[in-house]
């Protein structure tokens, strides 16, 4: 046997074993101090933008620096981020679900020279690798999904959008100045892996016009009923073309049934979709996933459409500036944006945020279950 060779042993098959297949168990990489508090933990503030405390049972405490991150990052960024936690917090750190860095200290004393260490660090073009903020009544890290970079189907890019965006707002990620928080996210398309569907405010990549078709290669390249299976809308059908004198099989599309969702790319590369004058961004405003004051909400569509403009979307980081501005100045504390827009009024939303206004942005969806499901824990007796 060859693992005998390398020394395993079949009669101890446990013995001298350093890992299993899969990850290793999530305590390993607790603090001490969440390690011995895990359950017990009485209440956390926010010390300031940025910084946060959290006092246990025990009266111990563990205080956490939240710092920027980026959906995509480089090995040597990761590895630095490594060296900051080796260096300051006994290698332990983590990442949230917007992919912030947290780092933890068990002292007080011990945030100062993180904090210092972490503004030190700058991109070549200036700015900071590790902003320090994104907590309590601002804005976080935008989570995204992968855009241009690393996948197949986006009307728009993550990662620039994002960026853009960011920079606009990048006061607030510093700073707890609004009513409540307020989160930020991005999907490329209609899909929806980056979860905008309930958010405060939504960029949604959108494409307008259906699949090109690739006659020559698509019997080559696909599996035409596995094309024909992946539309949502049977919109596909199997078709036969003249190709330069050449019958081809190959598929039609029903142009009027097609909701540009880029399954039919997936299951084959002969009918992208992608297109520079049919591909932009949609904004969508008032989701939230919080059962707190009122029930969570789905995000309207506010914005039908702004074209893709590479490498910094002017018009798209001028809406949400303008959103942001006028949710800052006129919502009650604590009211989050979607429960700000419904008690002004949606038609008085569209006025403040200065957007336009047409009956493509009438919500008429309404679900059998909408009027019927007890589905949140807003119970009225």
């Amino acid at each position: 046997m060859a693992f005998v060779s390398s020394g395993y042993n079949p009669d101890k098959p446990m013995e001298n074993r350093i890992s299993d297949i899969g990850p290793r168990k999530f305590d390993e990489f607790y603090p001490e101090v969440i390690k011995n508090n895990k359950g017990k933990w009485l209440y956390h503030e926010i010390l300031e933008p940025g910084i946060l405390v959290h006092v246990a049972e025990s009266g111990d405490k563990i205080y956490t620096v939240r710092c920027g991150g980026a959906r995509l990052m480089s090995t040597s960024l990761i590895e630095e981020i490594c060296d900051i936690a080796d260096k300051h917090c006994d290698g332990k750190l983590r990442f949230t679900t917007r992919n912030n860095i947290e780092f933890m200290v068990d002292s007080e004393d011990k945030i100062a020279p993180l904090k210092q260490d972490l503004q030190s660090r700058k991109f070549a073009g200036g700015s900071f690798k590790f902003p320090i903020g994104g907590t309590g009544a601002g804005i976080t890290n935008i989570v995204h999904t992968q855009g241009w970079i690393h996948c197949h189907t986006p009307a728009t890019d993550g990662s620039g959008p994002v960026k853009a965006t960011m920079d606009v707002l990048f006061d607030d990620f510093q700073d707890m100045r609004l009513p409540a928080h307020l989160r930020v996210s991005l999907a490329c398309c209609l899909n929806m892996c980056g979860a905008v569907h309930c958010s405060d405010i939504a960029i949604l990549g959108y494409h307008r016009k259906p699949p090109l078709l690739d006659h020559e290669y698509l019997d080559k390249m696909c599996e035409i009923p596995l094309a024909i299976a992946a539309c949502p809308t049977a919109a596909i059908k199997p078709a036969k073309v003249d190709f330069k004198g050449t019958e081809l099989k190959s598929v039609a599309v029903n142009n009027s049934r097609c909701m540009f969702c880029g399954n039919c790319y997936t299951m084959c590369p002969s009918m992208p979709l992608a297109d520079k004058e049919g591909d932009g961004i949609v904004i969508m405003a008032g989701g939230k996933v919080s059962n707190r004051i009122s029930a969570p909400k789905f995000s309207k569509v506010v914005v039908a459409f702004i074209p893709n403009e590479p490498p910094r979307w002017p018009q798209t980081t001028t809406v949400i500036k303008n959103m942001v501005e006028a949710y800052a100045k006129n919502a009650n504390k604590y009211e989050r944006f979607g429960e700000w827009a419904e008690r002004i009024g949606w038609e008085r939303f569209f006025d403040i945020c200065e957007l336009e206004f047409t009956h493509h942005l009438i919500d008429d969806f309404r679900d059998p279950a909408y009027y019927t499901w007890r589905q949140t824990t807003q119970f009225k007796f």
